[in-house]
C-alpha cells in the first residue's frame, strides 16, 4: 500500500472529526444564547409586569386622595390617615426599587417611557397631595396625561419583548360614554 492510500482514511477522519467539533460548538453556543435569552426575557417580563402593577396601585391610591379632597369622584375616597401615608410611602420607594430593575434590563424606548411615566404619576400625587404643581392643573387633565403615559410604556414594554403588534387595545374614548361631561372625576381611574 502507497503512502498516500494509508494517510487517506487518516484525513478523512480528522477532517470528519474537525467538522463534528464545530458543528457541535456551533450547536452548543445556539443553546446557550437561546437559554440566555428565555432567561433574561423572563427577567424583563416580571421586572416590567411588576413595575405596571405598583403604579397602577400607586395611581388608584393618589385617585382615592384626590377622591377625598373633592379633585374628582369615585367609589373610594382614601383619607390621607398617617397609615394611608405610610404604606403609600412604602409603595413609592418600591416602585422606585423597581424602576432600577428596569434600567438594568430595559431598553432605550421603555426606560424613557418609564421616565415619562414616573413624571405623570408624581404630577397627579402632588395634585392629589394638594402640592402645587405648573402647567397642567386640574385632576382631570394631568390624569389624562399619566394614563397617556402608561399606554406608551406598556407599547414600549411590548415592543422590547417582542409581543405582536403596537397596539395594546382599539380606541376606547375617555372618560367613558356615560360619565356625564361635567363629571369632576372624568379623569378618575
Amino acid at each position: 500500500m502507497s503512502l498516500a492510500s494509508q494517510a487517506l482514511p487518516l484525513v478523512g477522519v480528522a477532517i470528519g472529526a474537525a467538522v463534528s467539533l464545530a458543528v457541535s460548538a456551533a450547536t452548543e453556543r445556539a443553546r446557550w444564547r437561546r437559554q440566555q435569552s428565555v432567561r433574561w426575557d423572563e427577567r424583563r417580563l416580571n421586572a416590567y409586569a411588576e413595575y405596571a402593577h405598583t403604579v397602577k396601585q400607586l395611581s388608584s391610591w393618589y385617585t382615592g386622595l384626590a377622591i377625598s379632597r373633592g379633585l374628582t369622584t369615585g367609589a373610594t375616597p382614601l383619607e390621607p390617615t398617617d397609615e394611608v401615608l405610610k404604606e403609600i410611602a412604602e409603595t413609592e420607594a418600591h416602585r422606585s426599587a423597581l424602576a432600577e430593575a428596569l434600567w438594568l434590563l430595559g431598553d432605550v424606548d421603555s426606560n424613557t417611557a418609564a421616565i415619562k411615566l414616573n413624571h405623570a404619576l408624581w404630577h397627579i400625587e402632588w395634585l392629589a397631595r394638594g402640592i402645587p404643581t405648573t402647567g397642567i392643573a386640574t385632576w382631570p387633565e394631568a390624569y389624562r396625561e399619566f394614563r397617556k403615559a402608561r399606554t406608551e410604556f406598556l407599547k414600549a414594554v411590548r415592543c422590547d419583548l417582542g409581543v405582536q403588534g403596537t397596539r395594546i387595545a382599539h380606541d376606547v374614548p375617555w372618560p367613558p360614554p356615560w360619565r356625564p361631561s361635567n363629571d369632576p372625576g372624568a379623569g378618575g381611574s
